[in-house]
């Protein structure tokens, strides 16, 4: 039974770590106040949380962490939202939100002396080499092949939408080790050095203009044979955990962000249809959707698919909407001003800037796993549906027919 007197003693402690936020949050819009969007100011920021002791919240006390809740977390990113630094270190979200917490929790101590600090302090930055070109959504087909060779992993194959590639110092890499046993028992999870003459970054350029994602070749390419998390033929189960963070992190506002509600309602003024009752439909249905994703990723037993799916339905009606605000030829705009003075929440006030949104929110349904993928995982995983029919899932991976 839990007394009145331990919920208010939860309470207050609750409290007293908000006024610590607060206080760090302040601290940090001065630090970065002169300082350019960028990795270095991203990295000024993480160096400064986590020095704070406010970087590694949810992580065990042993690993340099605070060993707090869910609660304290939502807390932190509250706050520092409200203070305008939120987003402040997307540069460093592949590695914080995703790999490190997988290292956290399967890594062995080796792995998180050697990764967990320097990666929250953002001393190092981290991609995800999952995807290849045969692939995608059927991952346990990859053929990137890693083999032992003395102390080493020696690493071939070839990765494809990768993000931050280019800049990234480490790679948390699947690898097929075995091909003498079914597909998704045949594979191990490497941490991988990408500053080495084996690997090659090819950067892939979308219709933004933008070149988000990048090609990733790697010809022997060579790992220490202790950068193994998990055990060898494991990798599967350590793709799934890391698939499970990056999902709840992009539920939960990473990466890509749909259009918010008061650039929509700013937009609604500019073009001079605030009053009209269709638009006025359309936002509040958007405010709605915004809510719903706050509520829902409030809950921990939220299945990390549901967050994913949510916001991405969220952001592509956000930008639906924004393009009949803005008018048909919007995605074709490039940079003509939009003749108004300075909204009060816009971040720009070009119309490229509506013309990215716009464009870019397509890439919504397609990272972290399309939105077929969270449907087949939420009937088979949170519904307990039969699975689909396969013919290769007990066959051994080398008899298993694919393209080459």
């Amino acid at each position: 039974m839990i007394h009145s007197s331990d919920h208010t003693m939860l309470d207050s402690d609750l409290t007293e770590f908000r006024v610590e936020v607060r206080a760090f949050a302040a601290q940090v819009s001065g630090l970065v106040a002169d300082s350019e969007k960028g990795i270095d100011r991203d990295r000024q920021i993480l160096a400064a949380r986590y020095d704070a002791d406010l970087g590694a919240l949810d992580y065990p006390i042993t690993d340099g962490g605070r060993d707090l809740d869910h609660r304290y977390v939502q807390i932190f990113q509250e706050e520092m939202v409200t203070a305008g630094t939120g987003g402040s270190t997307s540069s460093f979200g592949i590695g914080i939100d995703m790999c490190l917490p997988t290292i956290r929790d399967h890594g062995s101590a080796e792995l998180r002396r050697r990764f967990l600090r320097p990666g929250l302090r953002g001393d190092e930055i981290w991609c995800q080499l999952y995807s290849e070109p045969g692939a995608g959504s059927d991952l346990a087909g990859l053929t990137t092949r890693a083999h032992r060779d003395g102390n080493e992993w020696v690493v071939t194959g070839q990765k494809v939408w990768t993000s931050g590639a280019s800049v990234a110092d480490l790679g948390i890499l699947l690898a097929r080790t075995n091909w003498d046993v079914p597909k998704h028992a045949g594979i191990s999870m490497l941490v991988v050095p990408m500053n080495q003459l084996g690997i090659e970054v090819r950067p892939l350029h979308q219709m933004t203009g933008v070149a988000h994602f990048n090609e990733v070749f790697l010809e022997e390419a060579r790992v220490p044979a202790e950068w193994l998390v998990g055990t060898e033929g494991d990798g599967w189960r350590m793709a799934l955990a890391l698939l499970s963070y990056e999902r709840s992190s992009l539920g939960r506002g990473g990466g890509r962000q749909p259009v918010p509600v008061d650039q929509l309602i700013d937009l609604a003024r500019l073009s001079c249809r605030a009053s009209d009752p269709l638009v006025r439909q359309d936002l509040a249905r958007i405010h709605s959707g915004s809510q719903i994703i706050q509520w829902l990723s409030k809950r921990p037993s939220t299945h990390p698919s549901i967050l994913k799916l949510w916001r991405t339905l969220q952001g592509r009606d956000a930008a639906e909407v924004a393009a009949r605000l803005a008018f048909p030829g919007s995605p074709a705009w490039l940079g003509d001003t939009m003749g108004t003075t300075e909204p009060s929440h816009l971040i720009e006030t070009t119309a490229d800037h509506w013309s990215y949104a716009i464009c870019d929110s397509r890439a919504l349904s397609l990272g972290g796993g399309t939105d077929e993928v969270q449907k087949n995982m939420l009937g088979e995983r949170a519904l307990g549906l039969p699975r689909e029919p396969s013919n290769d899932r007990d066959r051994p991976f080398r008899f298993v027919p694919r393209n080459h």
